[in-house]
């Protein structure tokens, strides 16, 4: 089944094509064109909202199918959330392809860090000019 396009489609497209149309219409027929649209749209949120509540009962339904199904838990999904988070607190683990920061400065309790890749930070530039050396801010392991 072919589905015609809608008329106003253009004009949702195009404030030039909408504005040169609205110039044609009174200003009564604009404002009830205005009210119209805006109670089409008021309905569409609705019907959307719907759909999205019915989707997510559905995906909820699902998920607790999937638990049943594998002997879980809700509570054992908790457990494995939160000691993901007190890693992520602790810092102890690493977005892939990161890397560590291998020269440190501390200026007026600033801590700065850089890999040693790319282009040197204006810190560490300024640090190095005034004649100290990469090693002397390297981070040792």
């Amino acid at each position: 089944m072919k589905v015609k396009p809608s008329a106003l489609a253009v004009f949702a497209k195009s404030k030039v094509k909408a504005k040169a149309e609205a110039r044609r219409l009174s200003q009564e027929e604009l404002e009830k064109l205005i009210a119209s649209l805006n109670e089409a749209l008021k309905a569409e949120k609705e019907k959307t909202k719907k759909k999205q509540e019915k989707d997510r009962v559905a995906t909820i339904r699902k998920v607790n199918d999937l638990l049943a199904e594998s002997g879980l838990k809700p509570e054992d999904l908790k457990k494995n959330a939160s000691t993901a988070r007190k890693r992520k607190a602790t810092g102890k683990s690493r977005k892939i392809g990161a890397v560590p920061a291998k020269y440190r400065l501390v200026i007026d309790g600033k801590k700065h860090e850089w890999t040693g890749r790319g282009r040197t930070p204006k810190v560490f530039q300024a640090y190095f000019d005034a004649g100290n050396s990469r090693e002397s801010c390297a981070i040792k392991s």
